[in-house]
């Protein structure tokens, strides 16, 4: 699956972006949600995320780059996230989270950083539908792949084989055209790529390649 990342889209046009992801064959619209806190970049709130959903044919993935983000999970529940993805390192009862997550029907992922080991999600693998793995630093779209994370992608699968979860990988941050073969032989199931698609000349081809 594909998730097209507006964070590298031109913001002045966001509404005809999203119309053209509406054309696509993309799966999701990824939504990064940052404050400027937990990473060094702020970018769009509920607001924003509200005027996407009307217009929007694709479920709203939504990723929470924010610090104590539990303090807004109804909220961005309520905006219209499909998907809702918390960061390990910023969630003191990550649990509780996710149950609050699941319990409004939504999907419940957590994501977890370039230096976070898999391992320490091992008590929380059975509640997840959702494990994201930063393949970059988080805070700024266009960045290298960090191959050492590819490691990570085969441990988390080897987990969910092992134990039977119902859970899906993703993974987000310097996915292009020349490595999402390879990330997919790894393991992950939904590719989140931002600058490759929207620096491309043609997106709706882009995703189309992806997708293919």
């Amino acid at each position: 699956m594909i998730a097209p990342s507006i964070l590298s889209c031109n913001f002045l046009e966001l509404g005809k972006v999203i119309e053209l992801l509406n054309q696509s064959e993309a799966d999701f619209i990824h939504i990064d949600v940052m404050d400027g806190i937990f990473v060094p970049n702020i970018t769009i709130g509920f607001d924003i995320i509200s005027q996407i959903k009307k217009v929007s044919k694709k479920p709203l993935d939504v990723h929470l780059m924010i610090h104590k983000p539990e303090r807004y999970i109804d909220r961005f529940i309520d905006c219209g996230a499909d998907i809702l993805t918390i960061h390990y390192e910023e969630n003191t009862h990550l649990h509780r989270s996710i149950l609050q997550i699941k319990k409004r029907n939504v999907v419940a992922g957590v994501a977890i950083n370039p230096h976070t080991p898999v391992a320490l999600l091992k008590e929380i693998f059975p509640e997840l539908d959702l494990v994201l793995i930063m393949s970059v630093n988080p805070g700024f779209g266009g960045q290298e792949f960090i191959e050492s994370t590819v490691s990570k992608i085969v441990e988390a699968k080897t987990i969910i084989k092992k134990n039977k979860y119902k859970c899906l990988i993703e993974i987000d941050g310097g996915v292009n055209l020349k490595n999402y073969k390879y990330l997919i032989k790894k393991g992950v199931d939904i590719l989140v790529a931002g600058n490759a698609i929207f620096s491309s000349k043609d997106i709706l081809k882009t995703i189309t390649k992806f997708k293919k």
